[in-house]
């Protein structure tokens, strides 16, 4: 399936409210990745919104479902218009009162302009897709905004001209399974960025790009992020927040399980509130594996000293090993009249060239639990 345009500013945005995908045996629901295949193929439909679209049941048999294939509201797959096809399927899919699949073919090529999938819907719905997912000339390769309890996976995606997944506004959210990957000299490229959204839970994907595999930013609470595989790219980042001096919240997240191989950093937060933590963390040649800058500055020219920061507290790092790329392998840097507070470093062990590394804390109160190398001074 190739779904390609030339002049739609965003690729995919899901402005859903409705419940959840279906989970069927044998189907990933949006999903794209077909193996044989080898490849991936952009798909560009702008937006789909709504409210309150059914009920979640998951695992619904296939009997219980009905299928909206867009070939058969006039979509031809050769490159022509089916933007008209593609919304006459969604509100046929839409106006059922039980479940249905909006399908879409692999091997085609659909040209769409930009569309908006509205609601509210009668029941819910799977959008299916059995191809993969990539960007072209859009600022951002797949938006879900204003979802609930919805389930993403086993959807690859690759070189997004700028961030690939986004999750804005979002409560009650499983994604698992995702495969992303851009070059590593690509900016701004984050895999999984996540705003304002609550009560999400990331999974088994595995992200490399030429920015961060995973951004979390204001508003953002009840996170949890699972056997995640990161690198290239810049790590895992929660921040920047506090920009132009606005209030920043972040909390209750959670990173357990992750692989970092050859990123720019390991764990890294720019200035964010806490109440979170990091375990069961290996790193391979991680530049900088673990960050606190509460003076982040994200400009070229060098940014005044503020008299307010994002208090940053309850941060724990437990059982985080593995080799960095430099010496200095721990950087926290607090302000001074917002230090950082309750930051729980235990079972610590990162080398360099089979070396131990440094740590270089500044204006933190650290709690040290067990073996912790490197360890404040």
């Amino acid at each position: 399936m190739s779904l390609q345009t030339d002049f739609i500013p965003s690729l995919i945005v899901f402005l859903l409210s409705f419940p959840s995908y279906y989970s069927f045996p044998g189907i990933s629901e949006a999903s794209g990745y077909d193996a044989s295949a080898g490849r991936a193929n952009p798909w560009y439909p702008s937006t789909i919104q709504g409210r309150n679209f059914g009920s979640s049941k998951m695992g619904r048999s296939l009997a219980a479902v009905k299928t909206f294939n867009v070939n058969d509201y006039g979509a031809k797959g050769d490159g022509s218009d089916a933007t008209e096809a593609f919304n006459n399927a969604w509100m046929a899919a839409c106006s059922l009162s039980q479940g249905s699949v909006l399908v879409v073919r692999k091997n085609k090529n659909y040209l769409l302009k930009p569309i908006t999938f509205e609601g509210p819907c009668k029941s819910s719905i799977t959008v299916r897709m059995n191809d993969d997912l990539s960007c072209k000339d859009a600022t951002t390769s797949l938006t879900f905004y204003n979802c609930k309890n919805l389930v993403v996976k086993n959807l690859k995606i690759q070189n997004a001209q700028k961030m690939h997944v986004s999750f804005e506004k979002c409560v009650g959210f499983e994604v698992s399974g995702l495969t992303i990957t851009a070059p590593e000299d690509s900016p701004n490229t984050d895999g999984i960025h996540v705003i304002r959204t609550q009560n999400i839970q990331i999974s088994s994907s595995v992200i490399g790009t030429g920015d961060d595999c995973i951004s979390i930013v204001s508003g953002s609470q009840k996170v949890q992020a699972t056997g995640t595989t990161c690198g290239p790219g810049h790590g895992i980042s929660f921040g920047s927040l506090g920009d132009g001096n606005s209030e920043a919240h972040v909390s209750d997240v959670t990173l357990n399980g992750a692989t970092l191989t050859g990123t720019t950093n390991g764990v890294r937060i720019t200035t964010w509130q806490g109440g979170s933590k990091f375990q069961n963390i290996e790193m391979h040649n991680v530049k900088n594996t673990i960050i606190i800058d509460q003076k982040y500055c994200d400009q070229d020219k060098p940014c005044k000293s503020q008299s307010r920061a994002v208090q940053v507290q309850n941060v724990l790092y437990r059982n985080i090993k593995g080799t960095s790329s430099s010496s200095e392998a721990i950087q926290i840097d607090c302000s001074e009249k917002f230090p950082c507070k309750g930051i729980v470093l235990q079972g610590i062990d990162l080398r360099v060239g089979g070396k131990a590394t440094i740590a270089e804390c500044n204006n933190a109160k650290i709690t040290r639990k067990g073996n912790v190398s490197p360890s404040c001074t």
